[in-house]
């Protein structure tokens, strides 16, 4: 299989996965922490892929998305966007709802 199958694989069979620097305990960049206390806010589990220990993910996704910088969050398969977008839903109260609705059609 090669890597952008791979990558096609985690997005649809996860309704909630976010590609980050790190991980939700340890993330390892600003954007991507932002992003985790946002995410973690909704109160839902999601699956996570920690890009800076899987360099041919880091160096295809943003191929397969046309989005060029992390994390990204994808919901139902989905490419939701980075940083900014998921803190901008989240203060204007957009994103618990969708992670919800994909969190219980999971």
């Amino acid at each position: 299989m090669d890597i952008m199958d791979t990558i096609r694989e985690q997005i649809e069979e996860n309704p909630i996965i976010l590609y980050m620097k790190g991980s939700p305990n340890a993330p390892q960049c600003g954007f991507s922490a932002r992003t985790i206390e946002a995410l973690t806010a909704c109160g839902e589990r999601f699956a996570f892929v920690d890009i800076l220990t899987n360099p041919e993910i880091r160096s295809n996704l943003p191929l397969y998305g046309n989005w060029p910088t992390f994390p990204q969050l994808w919901v139902k398969g989905e490419l939701i966007g980075g940083c900014d977008i998921i803190a901008e839903m989240h203060a204007k109260g957009e994103l618990a709802p969708l992670i919800k609705e994909a969190s219980q059609a999971a």
